[in-house]
This record gives C-alpha cells, sequence and structure tokens, in this order.
C-alpha cells in the first residue's frame, strides 16, 4: 500500500509499526488497521522477525482512537463505511491478542479508544509517566469497543466499570492495577530500550530486555479509592450507582456523579450491560462479537453523531442527547443493542 500513515521498519530482528499521523494524534483510519494487519500477517510467518515493536510518531501520544469525524460523517449520510472499519478493526484486535511474538506496545502519552485496542491486547504493554489510558466512548454517545469491555471487566473490582461508564483516563499506575498495561518505562528510557530490543533473540530475551528497563510507577489514584468504587459500582443500574455515589460522603464521588449525569444515558446503560456481558463470556473474540452488535446500533442511533458534533465538531459540549434522562432508557431499549445480526455478525467467537 502507498500510505504512509504506517510505517513498517525492521531493526534486527524486530519488526517496528509506527503509526504516523502525528498532528491527528494518529487516530485510525480504515487503510492504518489494513496496513497493520497486513504487517502482522508478513511478520507471524517470518521466521526473521522475533518480535513486534508499536509506537506512535510525534511527542503526543500512541494513538487517540479511530478516526471520529469520519464515523460521524458516514454516519450521518447512513453510509456503511464504518461498519466496514470495525469488522476490520475488531478483527485485528484479536490477531494480535492471539499474535504467536512478543508483541510490545509503547503506550506512551495518549492511549485512547481504538488506541486501547492496538496496544493493551499484546503480551508486554509498556506505559510511562505521559502516559493517559482511557475508554471514553460514553461522552461522546457510544460505548467501549476494540475488546475495552473485556479488558475492563477483567479488572479488579469495579474498577473496570469505573472507567467504562466514566471514561476517565488514567497514568501508569493505575492501567498497570487495571491490567492495561504490564510495566512502567520512563519517556527517556524508550529510545535505549527499543534499540535493545533489536537485539533479542526470543520472547524470553525481549521479557528480559523490558525488565532491565523498567521501574515502579509514580503513584496512582485508584488503589486508594477501591472502597468506594467497589461499593458503588456493584449496583444493578445507572441510577443506583449515582445514588450511591451521592451517598457515600466522598468528595471525588459525588464529583463522579456529577460528571456520569453529564454522558449520554442510553450510552450509560448500553456501557454497564456490555460490561456485565462481558464478564460471561467466553474470552476475547466471543467479547469482539458482541461489540460489533453494540457498535452497529449506536452507528444508526441519535446519540453518536450528537455527542461527537458537541465534543469534536462544533465543540459547544452541550450535547441534546435523547433519550435525555436515565429513566427514559429501558430495558428494552438496551437489550436491542445487543440482538443478533443475523448474517452480518463479526464471527469471531462461540457460536449464539
Amino acid at each position: 500500500m502507498n500510505d504512509d500513515t504506517v510505517l513498517l521498519h525492521t531493526e534486527g530482528r524486530t519488526l517496528h509499526i509506527t503509526l504516523n499521523r502525528p498532528r491527528a494524534l494518529n487516530a485510525l483510519t480504515h487503510a492504518m488497521v489494513r496496513r497493520i494487519d497486513e504487517g502482522l500477517a508478513t511478520a507471524e510467518q517470518d521466521d526473521s522477525v522475533v518480535a513486534v515493536v508499536i509506537s506512535g510518531a510525534g511527542e503526543r501520544g500512541l494513538c487517540a482512537g479511530g478516526d471520529i469525524r469520519s464515523i460521524h460523517d458516514d454516519a450521518r449520510a447512513g453510509g456503511e463505511a464504518s461498519l466496514a472499519f470495525w469488522r476490520d478493526e475488531y478483527r485485528l484486535n484479536a490477531r494480535i491478542a492471539r499474535f504467536p511474538k512478543p508483541y510490545v506496545a509503547l503506550m506512551d502519552g495518549i492511549v485512547m479508544g481504538g488506541g486501547v485496542g492496538v496496544s493493551a491486547h499484546g503480551d508486554v504493554r509498556i506505559v510511562t509517566e505521559r502516559s493517559r489510558v482511557a475508554m471514553p466512548e460514553t461522552g461522546i454517545g457510544f460505548v467501549p469497543d476494540v475488546g475495552g469491555t473485556h479488558l475492563l471487566a477483567s479488572a479488579p473490582g469495579e474498577l473496570g466499570t469505573h472507567l467504562a461508564l466514566t471514561g476517565q483516563a488514567v497514568g501508569a499506575a493505575d492501567a498497570v492495577l487495571c491490567g492495561l498495561a504490564d510495566h512502567f518505562v520512563p519517556s527517556e528510557r524508550l529510545a535505549d530500550l527499543t534499540a535493545a530490543l533489536a537485539g533479542c533473540t526470543g520472547p524470553a530475551d525481549v521479557e528480559r530486555t523490558v525488565l532491565g528497563y523498567a521501574g515502579e510507577a509514580p503513584e496512582g489514584e485508584l488503589a486508594t479509592q477501591r472502597a468506594w468504587i467497589d461499593a458503588c459500582y456493584e449496583a444493578d443500574s445507572v441510577e443506583e450507582i449515582i445514588d450511591r455515589l451521592n451517598a457515600t460522603g466522598v468528595t471525588a464521588a459525588k464529583e463522579t456523579a456529577e460528571a456520569l449525569l453529564a454522558k449520554s444515558p442510553t450510552s450509560l446503560k448500553v456501557t454497564l450491560a456490555a460490561v456485565r456481558r462481558a464478564r460471561r463470556l467466553d474470552g476475547l473474540e466471543a467479547v469482539l462479537d458482541q461489540e460489533y452488535r453494540v457498535s452497529c446500533r449506536a452507528f444508526t442511533g441519535h446519540d453518536l453523531v450528537e455527542g461527537v458534533r458537541a465534543q469534536i465538531i462544533d465543540k459547544d459540549r452541550a450535547p441534546k442527547w435523547r433519550p435525555a434522562e436515565l429513566a427514559d432508557v429501558s430495558e428494552a431499549a438496551v437489550a436491542r443493542y445487543f440482538a443478533p445480526l443475523g448474517d452480518q455478525e463479526l464471527g469471531l467467537g462461540s457460536p449464539l
């Protein structure tokens, strides 16, 4: 492909994948997803490649997610290009998770949405003091995808539910705590680490090399907030979660309740259901199938277009959600997001 938005090059026995749209915070396009997939397919069969390293061009981050402006425009026009994009993106997420060689993700700077999908399913996930990791979809009328509900459903206690509903960005220590990352490496050591990986001869060597550069992350926030987070988010509904947050007497919990009330009511309810369902599903691929159903339904709804308009296009930060109140989002409306798609299923995981 004659496309420089993803750069592939080899150093020693390591294939480097560089997301190369720094002015757009390396937001993923369909062409980029295909390019990454092609690179991994080739590397998997190439015995000279011992490991893969993915990183982002520029100083701001690995990847801020999918190109949501394009998704917004496609949805407004009644198109289907976004559905094809998600099919290939979610298949890429599954490929990364089952990739047979060490897949090293340098999660430096901003790593959100689709950026989590191309990094957090790898088996060597590195964060720095600059990392800000998040699944912020509820703020734009969408629902965590790219396997995000699988990752967050596996976090300790109700931390994943908290992050899924709020879209809160976390730093290095909290990313490790929640199972979104494995190692902390100071950003100033990334270049030396990358150079050292070129000389690795096998998986054990890769892990040993990373550990040689890793250290203890600066203290996070979530560990000290576990008590109220677990107690509030174990509730059965979003309404009850908000009631519990307001009743704690903890300032941070009350601020969280206020933040939740600004999100799309439909997105909040579907997200809670998605995380709870993900806990019961058999692995990442089955969860990706579920997320594809949810994404397809969200694509044809009101809140995704409105959320992107308010947050990204017009930037008035005043979305008009429909319905506007949690009480008006029925259980039947939520259930429709999870209904089978017939012959349009993604089909990665177990049959229904």
